[in-house]
């Protein structure tokens, strides 16, 4: 596959899942609001300014709605909803031959959605939710497009080559964002074990899980007590819950297996080591073993590892010398 192709198809699933992940983020938190005091207000927009990565230019001013506003329409602000979907849009304009009819459909629909002039004036106005008469409605229509695609992807497109790159760039995503998503609420859930836990307190952990469209999947596993450690466990080490660091992990090692074998790419063995000890270190770790551990620094290492892995395939599959490309 030439790099071109594949770069674009790896940027083209990453900015959706990004985009997917930002817009989940806000949908929960402004449902929260409803049963927030001003206290709780500042520590969950502050959480979420963290587990986006702190954007740079977007800070908390007390006012939720500008924030969601930068975070939704701000192109300034490259990891902000409308941002993302553009930039996926243009990288699968770059690769529009090699998908499918009804993927460029469903994700030019989505483009046009929220670049079309009916949107103009909450892209320019500081009051974009509260000038909204159901800013959950838009929300969720931007998720439930994204996943749209997603579905769309895997049963239209031949799952060869491209498709896998598609994966990679899904799970890469969504292991960093989960990682980092812990990493927000870390302070909070694990880090003051001898805390005394308040109404405000069981919302976040909710919260959390929802956050990582989690909660219903959570309760099937554990019931519908919810207590930090087993919150932790679910969205760390689930071997079956696809929001999972674990879960993602292991789609993207499969993946990244099924590119190596059909490229035959013999210089392929450090970006095997990498996956597969990122791979085995969630497999054969327990909960319990990571939290008398620094956590803060367990989550980081996992985020190192991937931009590691993201920075091989870019050797490996991208931006390569013609000299490595006929040494195989």
């Amino acid at each position: 596959m030439l790099s071109r192709v594949a770069d674009s198809l790896y940027w083209m699933s990453r900015y959706l899942e990004r985009a997917e992940h930002t817009t989940r983020l806000l949908d929960v938190n402004l449902n929260l609001m409803l049963d927030e005091s001003p206290i709780s207000a500042e520590r969950r927009w502050q959480r979420v300014l963290q587990a986006l990565g702190k954007p740079k230019n977007v800070e908390w001013t007390g006012e939720p709605y500008a924030l969601t506003q930068a975070l939704t329409f701000d192109t300034a602000n490259k990891a902000s909803i409308l941002s993302c979907i553009i930039a996926a849009r243009e990288n699968s304009r770059h690769v529009r031959e090699q998908i499918s009819t009804e993927q460029w459909h469903r994700l030019n629909s989505l483009y046009l959605q929220v670049t079309g002039p009916e949107m103009e004036h909450q892209r320019q106005s500081e009051a974009l939710v509260a000038g909204m008469s159901q800013p959950s409605e838009f929300l969720q229509s931007v998720m439930e497009a994204v996943h749209q695609f997603q579905g769309v992807t895997d049963s239209t497109m031949n799952h060869g080559e491209g498709w896998q790159f598609i994966q990679v760039g899904r799970y890469i995503e969504r292991a960093c964002a989960t990682a980092l998503l812990l990493q927000a609420y870390h302070v909070d859930l694990w880090g003051n074990t001898e805390r005394v836990v308040d109404g405000n307190e069981y919302l976040d952990w909710m919260g959390l899980l929802r956050s990582a469209t989690a909660f219903e999947a959570y309760c099937k596993v554990y019931t519908a007590d919810l207590t930090p450690d087993q919150i932790f466990e679910f969205l760390l080490l689930d071997e079956e819950f696809p929001h999972s660091v674990r879960f993602s992990i292991d789609s993207l090692q499969c993946a990244l297996e099924k590119i190596q074998g059909d490229s035959g790419k013999s210089r392929a063995e450090t970006l095997r080591r990498l996956s597969g000890r990122l791979q085995s270190s969630l497999n054969y770790s327990s909960v319990d073993e990571i939290l008398n551990q620094d956590v803060l620094g367990y989550l980081s290492g996992i985020q190192a590892q991937c931009r590691a892995i993201h920075e091989t395939i870019y050797e490996l599959y991208v931006d390569y010398s013609i000299q490595a490309a006929l040494a195989g």
